[in-house]
């Protein structure tokens, strides 16, 4: 049954500007009718409408996204289009969210990116972290000041976030070598392709645990087959790449399959185009246009997607559910694993919620 303020006014035997007052915390009510109108609350369990107490508060909500920067077409350009669109779906509850971002694997740009969004009081923050310890330095201070904050890409639970968004990084890994297998299962070799920045490899967390679920597998099931790791510098330029990649290739004739943990798989797989060579495919993560196009022509053998353009969405609605409509939200949400191939790389909808 719904019960109206007068309804739960006439059980309590007050007034239903008193009841009005004890629903919404407003001064200048007995004690006596404290506990009256109380008591009738629990009785009827009743739970209030936030939904409708959220629409009709004026109040300014301000999220924070902390993320990299990304370039067009990029993974985070998909998760950042998610975010927006949420923000513009929950309008009415005065929603905004502003994107700061960092430059990967700068710890001083991460901290001058947090200090800046922490001068702004946020309501809620979303990010994607950097190196654990500069990561901590950010989520201590906001426990302190008791602001939420949402991670995606990697799950660090000691940091005690309200919800992760992103896929099981270990499991990811350890399916993305059982696909290669089901084509490179007879090879000698295969080729994993990295990337580094000054030499220090420029992987996430998230990266990081797909490479040890990577392994896992390869030892488990195919110890026999050698595993050649590729470094591409992060910043070098098409032309650089070409040059490590025919290097690798010529000294290498026994690879014909190669793998990526990360969104870069076109650079691999424009390379197998422009040079014929017909005989080599790769297989990496994310559908962007760079890698769909891959596919299509086919030196990209499969795509594992991460739906991050769900993953964007998801988090500031859970941020929403949060501050806004003092709902529970699932602290950790796994994405699904899907694999994309030429067949099906077209029907992929990566804006679909």
């Amino acid at each position: 049954m719904r019960y109206t303020i007068k309804d739960i006014a006439e059980k309590a035997g007050v007034s239903t500007g008193t009841v009005d007052r004890v629903l919404h915390n407003r001064p200048n009510v007995s004690k006596k009718a404290l506990e009256k109108v109380r008591a009738v609350l629990a009785q009827i369990h009743y739970e209030p409408n936030m939904y409708a107490s959220a629409l009709a508060n004026s109040r300014r909500f301000d999220f924070f996204c902390l993320m990299p920067k990304h370039e067009s077409e990029a993974y985070w350009e998909e998760v950042e289009q998610g975010q927006r669109k949420c923000c513009d779906t929950r309008r009415d509850f005065h929603v905004y969210v502003t994107f700061k971002y960092y430059r990967r694997n700068d710890v001083a740009s991460f901290r001058e990116q947090y200090t800046a969004i922490l001068e702004e009081n946020p309501d809620g923050i979303v990010m994607v972290p950097s190196k654990l310890d500069v990561t901590r330095e950010f989520t201590d201070i906001l426990h302190a000041e008791e602001i939420p904050f949402i991670m995606l890409d990697s799950y660090l639970p000691d940091l005690r976030p309200l919800a992760f968004y992103g896929q099981d990084s270990f499991a990811s890994g350890y399916f993305a070598a059982k696909m290669l297998m089901l084509l490179a299962g007879k090879e000698k070799e295969i080729m994993l392709m990295k990337q580094t920045l000054d030499g220090v490899n420029v992987a996430s967390k998230q990266q990081d645990n797909r490479e040890v679920g990577f392994r896992h597998y390869m030892q488990d099931h195919f110890p026999e087959i050698k595993i050649n790791v590729l470094d591409l510098p992060y910043q070098s330029t098409k032309r650089q790449h070409n040059v490590l990649l025919e290097e690798y290739f010529n000294t290498h004739p026994d690879t014909h399959h190669c793998i990526t943990l990360n969104s870069k798989a076109h650079i691999v797989g424009d390379f197998l185009l422009n040079t014929n060579r017909r005989n080599v495919q790769i297989m990496g993560y994310d559908m962007v246009e760079k890698n769909a196009r891959c596919v299509r022509e086919g030196s990209i053998s499969f795509l594992i997607a991460q739906h991050g353009y769900q993953q964007g969405y998801y988090s500031i609605d859970a941020l929403v559910r949060a501050v806004i409509l003092k709902k529970h939200v699932t602290a950790v949400n796994y994405m699904p694993i899907e694999i994309l191939s030429k067949e099906n790389v077209d029907f992929y909808r990566r804006t679909q919620i």
